[in-house]
């Protein structure tokens, strides 16, 4: 009588292991499938975004506009807008006109000003994603 309650019980070995190699599978799976999708999402959450802290005016020929990179990838400043007119003579600090996310930006732009006009800039990345208008007002 013995040897079969021991036999009995040896069989419920086998439902207990297969039962935990399955939990232990599952959560393996899940943490793998898990971090793939974090980094899926760090991936595609990488936006470009810039604001527009400040312009100040050194004169009618000329004015320094200050901006910042909110988003959470790296930019690079392409090009600048005055009301839809492209500008060609303006400069950037940082040179290479690369902006880290959180960076900031000043951008010295030379151009013919009217004084009381208002004026929007809108600069565009590299990626070809405008940002502004920002509009400011000429001193005078």
């Amino acid at each position: 009588m013995k040897m079969k309650k021991l036999w009995r019980s040896r069989k419920a070995l086998s439902p207990v292991i297969a039962a935990i190699i399955l939990i232990a599978v599952t959560v393996a799976v899940s943490i793998a499938v898990a971090a793939w999708m974090g980094a899926l999402t760090f991936t595609f959450m990488a936006t470009e975004q810039i604001s527009f802290t400040d312009v100040t005016w050194t004169d009618l020929t000329s004015c320094t506009l200050k901006v910042k990179n909110t988003g959470t990838s790296t930019l690079t400043l392409n090009t600048l807008k005055i009301n839809n007119n492209l500008i060609t003579t303006w400069t950037c600090t940082p040179a290479d006109k690369i902006l880290a996310a959180n960076a900031n930006a000043t951008l010295v732009i030379t151009h013919t000003f009217v004084a009381g006009d208002v004026y929007a800039f809108t600069v565009t990345t590299a990626k070809n994603n405008p940002f502004g208008p920002y509009t400011a007002t000429a001193p005078g």
